[in-house]
């Protein structure tokens, strides 16, 4: 409904506009020298409204269909081809309607005679004019839609910055922390030994979060043994309520993998899962087909709260900052396992950041040079091509049409001109960096 309010102003706004173009045209033709006959200009004038609202409407019901099915990609040859089509199809349809309702409706005219009498010098005006709204109506959501993808684009440069922030905060959950030191407490009393080698084992844990906490890949064969050492502070824990199985090697020594992954699957794995001597974590860590897989089985705990998944996130995260290859989770009733793609080369983020951020740029200012090219084309063509229409108007009729393109393409020139130097017609140069700036505070958008 507020759709159709808004589409309804519009149609009878654009309505009015028309009709004042129509009055000047009249009078610049002399027409109104004998002074105004108001009764003929308020008939003329609801006669304009009936066209002006079935034409916009049944344009802009097209429209609205076309932006629902094809979205971004309307702007293909063949989908914007067909576009147009229907927009010339049903405006001629709209003037047919109009005509009749006019015509057959308003002056009492009999259907027979009106369909004998028309003809197609009465659809051309009607229909370009239709067509010009609806050229206005693409220009327009093509500038919305380009907002909205820069301001997507500008989101996903700042939110690098943010995933490698919560990379970072979520390495190491900190209640492992806080239960590795309550066993430590039981086992200075129960085992002096074992407390001195579970201290030993944790402080490796430590250093080596220090140690990798700013690299962005690490080769296999450091997260295994990293892996081993948080396995037996697990099993000072858990003691036989856990069965651990991780290989002492990569297939690969250049393989590399995410900083920490394989300790956040593993305490994933525990955290979720029931571990006691009567049902064991059985847990195991393998190559396959280009990944390390993390394969457990499934016992769930039952938690009135569900897992918010930050850990699985954090390292989707990481990978999708470095690579294109998706982590990949797969399960099952009996089981649950997580794909860590492999990766050959080391990568700094910053640098991936960086040079992400530099092409963005490098794109951005090509094709703000691309629309300028465009628009001193564009102003070429219309300085060639309305000189040439003004000559023909002049030679063939006093009718001044040459208006009419005149007038539609000297304001999608000036909108290409504005769009080209980065200035918005109505809220200035920085409307645009306000506007983005706003999105992407905007959580929800």
């Amino acid at each position: 409904m507020q759709r159709l309010k808004k589409d309804l102003f519009n149609a009878i706004l654009i309505g009015v506009l028309v009709y004042l173009i129509f009055l000047a045209i009249y009078y610049y033709n002399g027409s109104f020298a004998e002074g105004f006959d108001r009764s003929i200009l308020w008939n003329q004038f609801w006669q304009n409204m009936i066209f002006s609202v079935i034409l916009y409407m049944v344009n802009a019901v097209w429209f609205q269909y076309l932006i629902k099915h094809y979205k971004q990609d309307l702007f293909t040859l063949k989908r914007f081809s067909i576009g147009i089509a229907g927009n010339v199809i049903l405006s001629l349809l709209g003037v047919f309607v109009s005509r009749f309702i006019v015509i057959v409706g308003y002056y009492q005219k009999p259907v027979a005679d009106f369909l004998m009498e028309e003809r197609i010098e009465e659809y051309w005006i009607s229909t370009l004019i239709a067509l010009v709204v609806s050229l206005i109506f693409y220009a327009v959501w093509y500038y919305k839609h380009r907002q909205e993808t820069k301001v997507k684009e500008q989101k996903i440069i700042a939110g690098t910055a943010a995933a490698k922030f919560d990379a970072l905060k979520n390495q190491l959950d900190p209640h492992f922390l806080f239960n590795s030191l309550n066993v430590l407490t039981s086992l200075i009393e129960e085992d002096p030994y074992q407390a001195q080698k579970f201290t030993t084992s944790l402080s490796k844990v430590y250093r080596y979060v220090l140690e990798q906490k700013n690299k962005d890949l690490v080769s296999v064969d450091e997260e295994l043994e990293f892996a081993r050492t948080y396995v037996r502070l697990l099993k000072m824990r858990f003691e036989e309520s856990i069965v651990m199985d991780i290989p002492e090697k990569s297939n690969d020594p250049e393989a590399k993998i995410v900083p920490l992954s394989l300790q956040l699957l593993l305490e994933n794995a525990v955290k979720h899962n029931i571990v006691t001597k009567s049902k064991p974590l059985h847990i195991s860590v393998l190559e396959e087909n280009g990944a390390l897989v993390v394969h457990n089985n499934l016992q769930e705990k039952q938690v009135v709260k569900k897992s918010s998944g930050v850990g699985l996130q954090n390292i989707r995260q990481r990978y999708n900052i470095l690579s294109n290859k998706e982590v990949v989770i797969q399960k099952s009733d009996t089981s649950f396992s997580v794909h860590l793609p492999i990766l050959k080369k080391q990568v700094s983020a910053l640098e991936t950041q960086k040079t992400f951020i530099e092409d963005k740029r490098y794109q951005k200012a090509k094709e703000r040079v691309e629309k300028i090219k465009g628009f001193y084309g564009n102003l070429i063509s219309y300085c060639i091509v309305i000189p040439f229409l003004a000559y023909l108007n002049y030679q063939s009729t006093s009718f001044p049409w040459v208006l009419f393109p005149m007038i539609g393409w000297g304001l999608g020139l000036t909108a290409h001109g504005m769009e080209a130097y980065g200035r918005h017609p109505l809220w200035g140069k920085r409307w645009e960096e306000r506007k983005m700036r706003q999105y992407m505070e905007d959580e929800n958008f």
